[in-house]
């Protein structure tokens, strides 16, 4: 039997949240009370439909891919019945460490909605599953992916999520190094290992057109190449391009519409991306029949051509207002769920690639 998904996603997805409920990790203090005491508070005067909705839907992953993980692992079916508790110990640790953050301000009934969230997302995979649709997704599972696809699935699954934050250009994960080394340069900041720190002697210059366009377009083409590693050669291939196409292109005018408002969500599709957008897709066409390790290969070739290019870029003033909309406004509790996999998802993908190659998963 191949293994599921489910685990390693409800491990990331339990990541996110703990980044996302402690950000920013600064100015930790202690107030004198005890970190229980949200319990017994009386209920918020205040609260907004999006933050009822956020905390909801916030831990429905979590509790869904556990839930999925047990009924997918036979021997571990009865550990259905964790999937709330674990929810609920995760979001009571949570809250009861944001009473040492001066941002943030824990809530029981962030708690109940939190645990509400959880119970319907484990309520939705064990309807999936008596519905009889898990195991229609494995006999779809075992037709269209190779065996060892779990890696793979993963990384698919979370490419669309990253592209909620706000990339320079459409597509373009993974441009760290201009923040690594500020935040580098912080931590360093009065010891004399700053002076160890390497300067650069050029400054980071905005992308040139031609630059942006090649970006955008590997941008598309690495999940494209991901997706060959595991997908059996054929029309198979072909419907997986229109959803990657569907999605890349939905989600970042999803991006646009939170970050600049829904009349701003086709602002960044203007021609260029678009030719992009086209160019990506056939060369993909072109490269169908490729076999799953030769397709592992040219995505660690593209891997490394996009990195290389995107971290030459420096970050614009208006990107980084927008940037600061998202880190300090209304969508901090995205913040870490998106940013961390915008900018760690490349490498993930370049891990796994390499790993294929290497022979520790099977090609396809």
């Amino acid at each position: 039997m191949h293994k599921t998904s489910a685990w390693p996603l409800a491990l990331v997805y339990a990541g996110l949240i703990v980044y996302a409920s402690l950000y920013p990790f600064a100015y930790w203090r202690d107030q004198g009370v005890s970190a229980w005491l949200f319990l017994s508070a009386p209920w918020p005067k205040y609260w907004t439909g999006f933050d009822v909705v956020s905390n909801v839907l916030g831990y429905g992953p979590i509790g869904f891919f556990l839930t999925l993980g047990a009924l997918r692992t036979r021997h571990l079916r009865w550990m259905i019945w964790l999937a709330v508790p674990a929810a609920f110990v995760l979001s009571l640790a949570m809250e009861a460490l944001q009473i040492y953050l001066p941002d943030r301000v824990p809530s029981n009934l962030d708690l109940v909605l939190n645990i509400l969230g959880a119970a319907l997302g484990a309520m939705s995979a064990w309807g999936l599953e008596k519905l009889g649709v898990l195991q229609r997704w494995s006999r779809f599972r075992a037709s269209w992916f190779v065996p060892d696809a779990r890696g793979a699935l993963v990384l698919l699954a979370l490419w669309p999520v990253a592209l909620l934050f706000p990339t320079t250009v459409p597509w373009g994960l993974g441009q760290v190094l201009e923040r690594l080394e500020a935040a580098l340069a912080d931590v360093l900041a009065g010891s004399p290992f700053l002076e160890w720190l390497p300067v650069r002697e050029i400054e980071l210059q905005s992308l040139l057109p031609v630059t942006q366009w090649l970006c955008a377009l590997l941008g598309l083409v690495i999940p494209g190449l991901l997706g060959y590693c595991i997908i059996r050669r054929g029309a198979k291939r072909l419907w997986f391009l229109l959803w990657l196409a569907a999605f890349g292109v939905g989600v970042t005018a999803l991006s646009a519409t939170l970050s600049f408002g829904p009349e701003h969500a086709w602002s960044w599709f203007d021609v260029w991306v678009r030719g992009a957008l086209v160019s990506a897709l056939v060369l993909l066409v072109l490269l169908l029949w490729l076999p799953g390790r030769a397709a592992a290969a040219l995505a660690v070739l593209a891997l490394g051509v996009d990195l290389s290019l995107i971290n030459q870029g420096a970050m614009d003033p208006y990107f980084e207002q927008t940037l600061f909309l998202w880190e300090q406004g209304r969508f901090i509790r995205f913040h870490g769920l998106a940013q961390w996999l915008g900018w760690l998802w490349p490498f993930a993908a370049l891990w796994y690639v390499l790993a294929r190659l290497w022979g520790k998963e099977s090609a396809a």
